[in-house]
């Protein structure tokens, strides 16, 4: 380990695939997934982890710091060493490990992509979501391109020989997409439409690592309805290509400008003209008005995404910070305060330090296990033939999918932020990588969505999936997960604890339903981050729990070493989570069914 440079914890990781999880046997039986074993999703991690820490982690404190530059044509260049690390990774084909076969991929699990997306984004979060963008936008376009392309585009995509964008965003609407004015007005020939706006905050907006770019932008049509019912979705490149991918002139779709912002420097963020300088061809995606319900294909693996990388660099943080504790010399112990002659230890000996190290690794290691979780249930949601399985399994993944986004992203900022701390003084300086990924952390929360809007998804769309029962058979897991422990010594308090926390929430959510029912939707609303927040710190709890009781067996089956050391810890995280970090719900429960609505009244804020 080292308190500046890039490492992760496998051995964490392995526990949650193969011992929590048990991937190969979950998924060994789906004829999409019978060619695998653990051999194979071993030797592809470890290959990964040699990547992220010898290719990727060394180019990302310099693509901070020089960043991303933009020429009078429209063209940007990106750090050094980014080039050549998208090069390797595309010829490796680890853009295409979960892709279909005929699109060029190894149609690996979803689950093993996340665990990979992971140690490429605590590595450098700036540079992995170029392959990142690219994926989702090839996943978008395996279910949703046009067939005269889908072979050519999509390949290439898979290939890294071109990139892909969602473009959404546009000045004056920002994460309200219905109000988007960007036009798209049919040229006579099928399917083509000539586009006119312009689109800002756009990742990986322009670039020299791949030969084009593939925008997948939404606009409207003529005559199109208002609001987001109006919205269609179309491909629009940065060069023009025929039907065999043979590039063509520069179309219409140039930045103006990039960002210059808090973190990611080295993710080229662009304001991009559609038609401005020249006409800007664009082909429909699926039929007219469609593109809203399309986009969310591509939208939704975003936000799980984006609480990956909440995960990732919470998990790049604490295992600095932990490298630096164990190093730094600094004060006596506590026992020998007052004593001149004690001699100074290292800080991780310290009370408060080990405090926040602890709850950086509690949070970090159960987002690892909600993640993959989520992850998991999407692959066999698409194995299995089964369709009561596959409806309840899409369900689920929709339920979680705002607590994937929002309570990762915050909760990995907490990490973050305590990893600064750890380091003191020398965590606010860029000696050291922590303020990087604090500073890089933050857009988590924002982009994708901001986490209010997640929170307003969730109380106003997904708690209300199947009349409620999505949530409430969520809330039986959990029940079932608390009975299971409630008999074990180790985890016995843990899990009463636990079950008051599933009561807790279920009354905060009998209450929002019942502001809704009333009528009083602002009501509702204004309390929906604090019930996010609530059903977050309950979710990671019950992961929490989960990996304590897995633990635990291995424990009572004779574990020695540094795997009895291992097990030991995830035992102590569900006593340390359930004591530390739980009893926040009681204050939020206070306030979900406070029915204090001051910050609405007419006489604040002008």
């Amino acid at each position: 380990m080292s308190a500046t440079t890039f490492t992760a914890d496998i051995r964490d990781i392995h526990f949650v695939l193969f011992e929590q999880l048990d991937l190969v046997g979950k998924l060994s039986g789906y004829p999409r997934f019978a060619d695998f074993d653990r051999d194979m999703y071993t030797s592809m991690l470890d290959e990964a982890y040699k990547l992220s820490t010898e290719l990727v982690a060394p180019i990302n404190a310099k693509g901070d710091e020089i960043g991303c530059k933009l020429d009078d044509q429209g063209n940007v260049t990106t750090p050094p060493g980014y080039k050549g690390a998208w090069d390797t990774l595309a010829a490796g084909g680890w853009f295409a490990l979960a892709a279909p076969a005929e699109f060029g991929g190894m149609g690996l699990p979803h689950t093993i992509d996340a665990v990979i997306n992971e140690l490429f984004t605590g590595a450098s979060m700036a540079f992995a979501m170029y392959p990142g963008l690219t994926k989702a936008a090839a996943n978008l376009l395996v279910e949703h391109c046009p067939a005269w392309c889908q072979e050519t585009v999509v390949s290439k995509l898979f290939a890294g020989q071109w990139a892909g964008t969602m473009c959404l965003t546009e000045a004056g609407a920002g994460t309200s997409v219905g109000d988007n004015r960007a036009r798209a007005t049919p040229t006579g020939q099928d399917g083509v439409y000539l586009l006119e706006g312009e689109k800002v905050f756009i990742s990986s907006g322009d670039h020299d690592l791949a030969e084009n770019i593939i925008h997948l932008v939404l606009a409207r049509t003529p005559g199109a309805p208002a609001g987001t019912k109006g919205i269609s979705i179309f491909l629009v490149p940065k060069y023009d290509f025929t039907a065999d991918g043979t590039l063509g002139e520069r179309n219409g779709a140039r930045v103006e400008s990039i960002e210059h912002k808090m973190g990611i420097n080295g993710s080229a963020t662009c304001v991009l003209s559609l038609g401005a300088d020249r006409p800007c061809k664009g082909w429909l995606i699926g039929q007219e008005n469609e593109g809203m319900k399309i986009m969310f294909l591509m939208m939704n693996e975003a936000r799980i995404g984006v609480g990956i990388q909440g995960l990732a660099s919470a998990a790049a943080a604490y295992q600095n910070a932990l490298s630096y504790c164990k190093e730094r010399v600094q004060g006596q112990a506590v026992e020998d305060f007052g004593n001149a002659e004690a001699k100074a230890v290292t800080i991780v000996n310290h009370p408060d330090v080990r405090r926040m190290l602890m709850t950086q690794k509690v949070l970090v290691e159960t987002m690892r296990s909600l993640a993959y979780t989520t992850a998991l249930a999407h692959d066999i949601a698409i194995a299995t033939d089964d369709p009561a399985t596959k409806k309840s399994l899409i369900n689920k993944v929709e339920l979680m999918t705002p607590i994937v986004k929002a309570h990762l992203s915050e909760m990995g900022y907490v990490a973050c932020t305590l990893a600064v701390q750890c380091y003191g003084g020398y965590g606010y300086v860029k000696e050291y990588p922590v303020e990087q990924l604090l500073r890089d952390n933050k857009i988590t929360s924002i982009y994708e969505g901001t986490n209010g809007i997640q929170a307003m998804d969730l109380v106003g769309r997904k708690m209300r999936l199947e009349g409620g029962a999505v949530f409430m058979n969520w809330l039986g897991e959990l029940g079932e997960e608390v009975a299971r422990c409630k008999d074990v010594p180790s985890l016995s308090k843990a899990a009463k604890e636990l079950e008051k926390a599933q009561n807790q929430l279920g009354a905060s959510a009998m209450h929002l339903g019942a502001l809704g029912m009333q009528g009083k939707l602002k009501a509702a609303m204004l309390q929906a981050t604090p019930f996010l927040d609530q059903f977050g710190t309950i979710a990671l709890g019950m992961h929490a729990l989960t990996q304590a009781r897995v633990a635990q067996e291995a424990l009572d089956n004779g574990a020695t070493g540094d795997d009895e050391r291992f097990y030991k810890g995830k035992v102590l995280n569900a006593q340390f989570y359930m004591a530390n970090i739980l009893p926040r719900i009681v204050s939020l429960g206070r306030t979900i069914t406070s029915n204090d609505e001051s910050c609405l009244d007419e006489a604040l804020f002008g």
